[in-house]
């Protein structure tokens, strides 16, 4: 199954001008098995997506992009927003009581400019000193594909995730039409719902891809 698991859409984020109903037309389009809706800092309603769902026939999956102090995080299994910029310690105990899972948004955006490192002024940010970073050990993986992220940030995530021995996931992070689907993540098993995407998750049965440019 392709699925991409980071999409933006309005008006529950502000900054996309992405329609539900056009997202799930493209999904089908390009070729899409399943589309999940991540907004900033909001949860979709479930009845809302189970109506979507049923309404396309088409798998739509419920998350969030949670606002940390320490960055974005992809938050799939929480049935309450935590409200305000959380800590990760606490984003961490509200994921575990609800058996959920974390994952770092577009780890390193910004981080490179022009194939040049600025992080530091003066100083290269090399993989063992990002393995470092208090974000990693809080969360289950992050994203190694993110369609908002320069090649060589990507680039960069995998390396960074491979290290660590987490797993990558892909994502578009779209906001608008010609977005969708820009990275993905191919499960081998077929996924019904929320949980069902958690359990695969973490199980590991999946890669991520490019999908389209």
């Amino acid at each position: 199954m392709i699925i991409d698991l980071h999409i933006h859409t309005c008006p529950a984020s502000a900054c996309s001008s992405l329609d539900p109903e056009e997202l799930i037309v493209e999904a089908k389009k390009i070729g899409l098995d399943g589309v999940c809706l991540t907004e900033h800092d909001h949860l979709w309603p479930p009845d809302e997506i189970k109506q979507l769902r049923e309404r396309h026939n088409f798998l739509v999956l419920g998350g969030v992009e949670i606002t940390s102090m320490d960055g974005d995080i992809l938050v799939f299994g929480l049935q309450e927003e935590p409200g305000g910029i959380v800590s990760l310690e606490k984003l961490r105990a509200a994921v575990n009581s609800v058996g959920g899972i974390m994952l770092v948004s577009h780890p390193f955006r910004g981080a490179f400019i022009a194939g040049k490192e600025f992080t530091i002024p003066g100083l290269a940010l090399t993989v063992e000193d990002a393995c470092q970073e208090a974000i990693f050990h809080w969360v289950d993986g992050m994203e190694i594909l993110n369609g908002e992220n320069s090649e060589l940030e990507n680039d960069f995530a995998m390396e960074v995730c491979q290290r660590l021995n987490m797993f990558g996931v892909g994502g578009s992070d779209a906001h608008k039409t010609g977005e969708v689907g820009r990275c993905v993540t191919i499960f081998s098993q077929e996924i019904k719902d929320e949980e069902g995407l958690i359990r695969e998750l973490k199980a590991g049965r999946f890669s991520s891809a490019k999908h389209r440019s």
